[in-house]
């Protein structure tokens, strides 16, 4: 093998790509921004059990970890940021009331993440600590939503769904740990065949009622009808009527913001930490989803702070292999003069007003255009003007 070969789903990001990703980068954080969410730079590289307060046996799997050679400690690359946003809250901020912040930065799997392909990704995302109401969670979704807008992403379909649902029926029952873990299991991978099994098995544990409602919980999927079907076939807990009340609340405020809005009863992604809603946003030609989000209220409770919060989360590179953006922009072609005052003083005048200007590097200068020029620099009548090529 060659010394430059990349490992395999790690690849660099070429100037087109790489400019693509910051047009986005910016139109995101300065959207963010004028909503009073604040930018915070947590590091690459943590002790482990900082990275995964919440035992999640999946993040675990995805972490590259390595040994801290100071403290002799296992330190992690992380593979998630919300985490670190939870700790520096509780820690770090601090604050009583209402927190907003956002943040960018890579992430790093084991393993590639669907099907991008790739190992590393550039999260961007915004979390909103200390307020429990639904209030939050429609400004985290709504301001999702408007992201991926100004992004370029304008046919968005949004998948929700709510863990309550399913931890309604598990409390409800009082079912012990082992056969949650290989319920939720069974209902992750939609295997309906051991789902079945796992229920007929269970008959000490639940009554009739309730297994046919988990066996029908994968079958809860489509648009705001399955709302109705789940009150007339799911037992009438006040978590799952609670659950059911909020996602209708939240389907009247979006169902005009996007192009097709449906539930998914049975989505348990995010199950270990998620306490509330759960949403997925997809799009035209992308296999997976664009963007990620939920309500987790207890993932600072391992920092010793569990404040409600809800975020979302989205990859900045799968996003701008999306998005048809104009990523060579044009350039100004400007001749090599470095004792030419007027010159060098329109060039610094272009550049201030956002234009690019390529100045060519005297004879040794590549005739050949390379960055796209479509007009240059030409002295008239004693003037720098820009003029077409």
């Amino acid at each position: 093998m060659r010394n430059w070969i990349l490992p395999e789903y790690i690849e660099d990001i070429l100037p087109a790509e790489a400019l693509a990703i910051e047009v986005i980068r910016r139109r995101i954080l300065d959207r963010l921004l004028v909503c009073g969410y604040q930018l915070v730079m947590p590091p690459m590289l943590e002790f482990v059990e900082s990275l995964i307060p919440s035992n999640d046996s999946n993040m675990n799997l995805r972490m590259f970890k390595v040994i801290d050679q100071l403290s002799g400690k296992m330190m992690g690359l992380r593979a998630d940021i919300t985490s670190q946003i939870a700790r520096i809250d509780a820690h770090l901020l601090n604050h009583a009331g209402v927190t907003r912040l956002c943040y960018v930065g890579s992430v790093l799997h084991t393993t590639p993440s669907g099907l991008n392909r790739t190992r590393e990704l550039l999260q961007i995302g915004a979390e909103l600590y200390g307020h429990a109401g639904l209030e939050s969670d429609l400004e985290i979704q709504k301001l999702m939503l408007q992201c991926l807008i100004i992004s370029g992403i304008n046919e968005i379909y949004l998948d929700l769904g709510h863990v309550a649902v399913f931890r309604g029926l598990i409390n409800g029952e009082k079912i012990p740990v082992e056969l949650e873990t290989e319920l939720f299991g069974a209902l992750q991978a939609k295997d309906t065949s051991t789902l079945k099994e796992l229920c007929v098995g269970a008959k000490k544990y639940m009554g009739k009622v309730s297994q046919q409602a988990f066996m029908l919980l994968p079958e809860l999927y489509g648009d705001r009808r399955i709302l109705i079907q789940a009150r007339k076939l799911l037992p009438d807990y006040p978590e799952i009527r609670m659950a059911l009340d909020e996602l209708g609340t939240v389907a009247t405020e979006l169902e005009s913001s996007v192009r097709a809005l449906n539930f998914d009863l049975a989505d348990l992604r995010g199950y270990h930490y998620h306490t509330g809603i759960v949403f997925a946003a997809y799009t035209n030609n992308s296999p997976n989803a664009v963007a990620l989000g939920g309500r987790y209220d207890e993932i600072g409770k391992a920092f010793g702070r569990a404040r409600p919060a809800t975020g979302f989360s989205m990859d900045l590179r799968e996003l701008s292999r999306l998005i048809k953006l104009d990523s060579r922009p044009k350039a100004i072609l400007a001749p090599y003069n470095r004792n030419n005052k007027n010159l060098n003083k329109k060039i610094e005048h272009l550049r201030n007003e956002g234009e690019i200007v390529v100045v060519e590097l005297s004879k040794y200068q590549n005739k050949k255009n390379t960055f796209g020029c479509n007009r240059k620099l030409v002295l008239k009548n004693k003037v720098w003007e820009v003029i077409d090529i």
